[in-house]
């Protein structure tokens, strides 16, 4: 299992990011005052964090899947790749790509905070923000990986990678199989966020299949 750990990040800065704390601080206050509605809210967040954010990174992976050549250049320099699309800026300074295969299944998580790709992923979950995620996908990756609902052979091996301030990771999940004949926004729609973080597999155009592990 490969990990990188090379956080240039305060322990104080990770568990009390500022802006973080005054945004919170704003709603409860406006949620308080009968000025916003904490259920649209959340409604809201959920939309960046599940729908709209991720639809980025699906089309970077879509593109990856039927243009080899764009492939091997996401996988080469993730940053100047991804920022061909259009995706880039803060949060997305330095990305680095990581290709699932037949024999090689990766997740990303981050141990000291939450550092996220937001250009290509959205609002990170509440789940990977967790001190629970962040210890198990270490400690126990099999087994956070089965909680998803993604089963993999034991001849599969795991790697982890330890997302920093420095540098983001993205999972490139492998193309389903029987969705060669398929166009770039068909094929984005098989694509989730939480196949990109490598928790889960990409949908199937087959609805039996859908969630079953590559």
């Amino acid at each position: 299992m490969s990990h990188d750990h090379d956080h240039d990040h305060d322990d104080h800065h990770h568990e009390q990011d500022p802006l973080a704390l005054r945004v919170e601080a704003l709603e409860q206050l406006l949620v308080e005052r009968g000025l916003v509605d904490p259920q649209r809210v959340d409604a809201l967040i959920q939309h960046y964090e599940e729908d709209l954010g991720p639809l980025n990174g699906a089309t970077v992976v879509a593109k990856a899947w039927t243009d080899p050549a764009y492939r091997a250049r996401l996988l080469a320099d993730g940053t100047a790749a991804i920022a061909e699309l259009g995706f880039g800026g803060a949060q997305g300074e330095m990305m680095v790509v990581v290709e699932n295969t037949d024999d090689v299944h990766n997740v990303v998580v981050c141990t000291l905070c939450s550092c996220y790709p937001w250009p290509v992923l959205g609002l990170p979950p509440s789940w990977y923000k967790s001190p629970e995620y962040r210890a198990r996908a270490v400690s126990e990756p099999r087994e956070v990986l089965r909680e998803f609902g993604t089963e993999l052979d034991e001849s599969v091996d795991v790697r982890v990678w330890d997302s920093s301030a420095e540098i983001r990771y993205l999972v490139l999940p492998a193309q389903p199989a029987g969705t060669e004949h398929l166009g770039m926004e068909e094929l984005a729609a098989l694509v989730t966020r939480d196949s990109m973080i490598g928790v889960r597999q990409p949908l199937s155009s087959e609805p039996e299949k859908a969630g079953s592990a590559a």
